[in-house]
């Protein structure tokens, strides 16, 4: 009896002993997908690691187990007319187009192909736009917002050129930021995809304006996230990183600098893509992680986006933009220009009659109009708390 007791126990210790192995394999092999093809060091003091493409975030996500990556879109927009009936190929915009985006992190390089470039974060942060930042929901007091729209149609996508700056942020969870909302949905069934550039100092460490995306199906409560915070977008491109400081930013009445992005759906391989200019593609939202935004987009918007927490009941000092009123206009205020929707038809066109909100004009404002070499365009921002604005 003894003896089968012993073999029992041997049995026991040896499936104990596989199970161990078994498990350390697993961290083994997870450990090995965090490291590095190769590490980049930014001047600005970021560490850019090269991944393996197929060891990002977005394979961590149940839909996307054995997706196969997509390199590029199958087809891009069509270039449609604007103003007078000109094409955007005729004018300035067009090389404009052709203007890589500068981070500083690509001064030392940039990632091997089949890598993608991914900001090492010294913490983990998954943070949740937590009040949401749809404009048009009244219980986001915190939100305020200068902003243009458009949805009286079907829309595939959004095109804007985006001024850019390096407002200054007042206070911890405050943010402001300037970039193009694709919406659809309602109330809790809200789905969005968003990109721009943003200063979010109690988020990424730092007072950099930086490139972001964030996306949500069901009204930032418990999906989606920003840029490779949690799985969802994939990432593409080897030369442009999420989450990384852009530079030069524009100065008063001095240099201004810009990005042009894009949003767009190809309906044949069913998902939206982030592009910036006519050809740098960043990367794509599978139209699966959606409901609304599986088909189709009802509502644009482009604009300026700022959190203030209202610290001892006086408005904060978070600057919108440029931190200039829109009046001030040309190398006074932020804009965004040459504004485009994708239609049914798969065409750049101009987006029609915008409606300007500005939600506290004493604070931070719009002004837009439409011009052949801009296009439809606004100046948007302010300075925050000001004799005005209390």
């Amino acid at each position: 009896m003894k003896l089968f007791y012993f073999f029992i126990l041997l049995s026991w210790m040896n499936l104990c002993d596989a199970s161990s192995k078994k498990i350390q394999v697993r961290k083994t092999l997870s450990s090995s997908k965090k490291i590095p093809v190769k590490s980049i060091k930014s001047p600005d003091g970021d560490i850019i690691d090269c991944i393996n493409i197929y060891h990002q975030p977005a394979f961590d996500h149940p839909l996307l187990k054995n997706h196969t990556i997509l390199m590029r879109p199958s087809l891009q927009p069509r270039k449609g007319p604007i103003g007078g009936g000109e094409l955007f190929q005729s004018n300035a915009h067009g090389q404009e187009d052709k203007k890589p985006i500068a981070q500083l992190w690509q001064l030392g390089g940039r990632c091997p192909e089949g890598t993608i470039p991914v900001r090492r974060n010294q913490k983990a942060r998954y943070a949740k736009k937590k009040h949401g930042n749809f404009p048009q929901l009244a219980d986001f007091s915190n939100h305020e917002h200068a902003y243009a729209y458009v949805q009286s149609n079907k829309y595939l996508g959004a095109k804007a050129t985006i001024n850019l700056w390096q407002p200054q942020v007042q206070g911890s969870g405050e943010f402001s930021l300037a970039q193009i909302w694709v919406l659809a949905g309602a109330n809790s069934d809200l789905n969005t995809i968003e990109a721009g550039w943003m200063v979010f100092p109690s988020h990424f460490g730092d007072s950099n304006t930086r490139l972001f995306t964030y996306w949500t199906r069901d009204r930032y409560q418990s999906t989606g996230c920003y840029n490779l915070d949690c799985p969802g977008f994939v990432h593409t491109s080897n030369s442009i990183a999420l989450d990384v400081a852009l530079s030069p930013v524009s100065t008063y009445h001095g240099a201004q600098h810009e990005i042009i992005l894009q949003i767009f759906k190809d309906p044949k391989q069913n998902v939206w893509w982030l592009q910036h200019g006519n050809d740098d593609v960043i990367g794509y939202w599978p139209a699966s992680l959606f409901t609304d935004l599986a088909d189709s987009a009802s509502l644009i918007e482009w604009g300026g986006e700022i959190i203030n927490n209202a610290q001892d009941g006086q408005h904060t000092t978070t600057q919108m933009g440029s931190g200039h009123f829109a009046e001030e206009q040309a190398g006074g205020a932020s804009y965004f220009k040459n504004l485009q929707v994708v239609d049914q038809s798969n065409t750049l066109v101009p987006p029609g009659d915008i409606t300007t909100v500005a939600e506290k004009p004493n604070c931070y404002n719009i002004v837009s109009g439409k011009s052949d070499d801009a296009g439809d365009y606004f100046y948007f921002g302010g300075p925050g708390r000001n004799p005005n604005c209390p």
